[in-house]
């Protein structure tokens, strides 16, 4: 089961992304919402401590999968899918919380967050700022869901020194995809077209995601700890 539910995660990852390069309606209706099914079983066969937080991680960004899928029948749907994915970054930063040592020594600390924090929050909130003048009544609601996505990341980066260097550059790694799926996603449709967006969107997003989660299930492994 462990290596069938990761061969199973790979076709359907790599169906989503042939679909977005060549156009095939039919295969993306069937990979996407597959990919964090396939990605749910993963987590299911290989983590010895599973956590509440990661299986409602999984749920909404399954959710908003397949909520953005109806997107362009009807923008009520980008919403839908854009809280989706603000409760999976919630549940993600809860997950981090719950995946670390405390008492492990070599964690950042005052001054040593700031200065890891700073190139994030400045990437995140640069590009709110050149995205802001057109996103039009969606100002409020993108703007909360940036400042939860980079929440997410900077939750990621105070893992440091909390558990294993394999788990925490996994999760880091993943989160930094997750928000640069997400950024070139905002760019494409609120600022200019961005070229074969498609293809990065989903490439980031499904990688991200499984180091993620991979990342985690390592932190269990290792430390014995979620």
């Amino acid at each position: 089961m462990k290596k069938i539910s990761l061969y199973l995660f790979i076709v359907a990852g790599l169906g989503e992304i042939l679909s977005e390069v060549v156009g095939l309606p039919f295969v993306h209706q069937v990979c996407k919402p597959l990919i964090m099914i396939t990605l749910g079983v993963y987590y299911l066969s290989h983590a010895e401590f599973r956590s509440t937080a990661v299986w409602l991680a999984i749920f909404f960004s399954l959710a908003g999968d397949a909520l953005l899928m109806f997107e362009t029948g009807d923008p009520k749907f980008f919403m839908f899918g854009l809280a989706a994915f603000l409760l999976a970054h919630i549940f993600y930063i809860l997950s981090y919380r719950q995946h670390q040592d405390k008492s492990l020594e070599g964690s950042l600390k005052g001054i040593q967050k700031i200065r890891f924090s700073f190139p994030i929050v400045l990437a995140g909130t640069g590009l709110i700022v050149v995205l802001y003048p057109s996103l039009g009544a969606l100002k409020i609601p993108v703007v909360v869901y940036a400042l939860v996505l980079i929440a997410m990341v900077l939750n990621s980066v105070f893992r440091y020194g909390r558990t294993t260097n394999i788990s925490f550059g996994l999760v880091f790694l993943g989160s930094i995809l997750f928000m640069l799926s997400d950024s070139v996603l905002a760019i494409n449709k609120f600022f200019k077209p961005v070229p074969s967006a498609g293809f990065w969107i989903m490439s980031t997003y499904i990688l991200a995601q499984f180091l993620i989660i991979h990342g985690l299930v390592k932190h269990g492994i290792n430390t014995k700890e979620s």
